[in-house]
């Protein structure tokens, strides 16, 4: 039997093609927003689309920010998908609006500076030595951003020896962002591996081994 993961149901994300490119993986998915089954996985998939202070309403409607909490407090895998990603920052600014987020990291959701917006389209990232997530991809493999705000600065520093500092990949789209980060049992990425073909279904099943 596969790994059991559950893909978050809050109102937003592509929720049919997160859950189909997951059973690529072989994983047994269900789309919910129970909190015990989320609870219960193996892993969660918190998707994402659209406005960040949206997003975060109908993450706190059915306790979201509470399930990603309480299974990261006990190392249970979480992982985030575009805004499902933002989220995870303290806060994101949209059109002067500030809205609270996640905090599972420092660090603010801004509008990307570059002469095309958004970031729509096939781009390359720079993976850092040691990833998992990128294990056994090309360095010029590309995937697939749609997004016009992002993480521009990465704000999370560790000092002690004992703790593995998260693994965080960066693109560039008139300025660097941050593309994806591995943190323990918390992944995330900016881009969209549901729509990055089989550059994502390789992405999606080194995170489903790793359950």
């Amino acid at each position: 039997m596969g790994k059991n993961v559950v893909v978050l149901d809050y109102g937003s994300g592509n929720l049919r093609s997160a859950q189909r490119a997951l059973e690529r993986t072989g994983a047994d998915v269900t789309v919910s927003s129970d909190y015990d089954t989320a609870m219960a996985a193996d892993g969660l998939l918190v998707p994402g689309v659209g406005a960040y202070e949206a997003c975060m309403r109908g993450l706190k409607s059915v306790r979201g920010d509470w399930i990603i909490g309480r299974r990261l407090s006990g190392g249970r895998p979480v992982m985030g998908i575009c805004v499902g990603m933002q989220i995870l920052f303290e806060k994101g600014v949209e059109h002067g609006v500030e809205t609270a987020g996640c905090d599972e990291w420092p660090g603010v959701v801004e509008p990307l500076e570059a002469p095309v917006v958004p970031h729509m389209g096939w781009n390359t990232v720079d993976v850092p030595e040691g990833s998992r997530m990128f294990a056994g991809l090309d360095p010029e493999t590309r995937f697939y951003f749609v997004h016009s705000y992002g993480v521009r600065h990465w704000e999370l520093e560790t000092h002690s020896a004992r703790i593995n500092p998260p693994l965080v990949t960066w693109a560039t789209h008139g300025q660097p962002f941050v593309a994806a980060v591995e943190n323990g049992p918390l992944w995330a990425t900016q881009f969209h591996p549901e729509k990055s073909g089989d550059a994502g279904a390789a992405l999606l099943t080194n995170w489903v081994n790793t359950l």
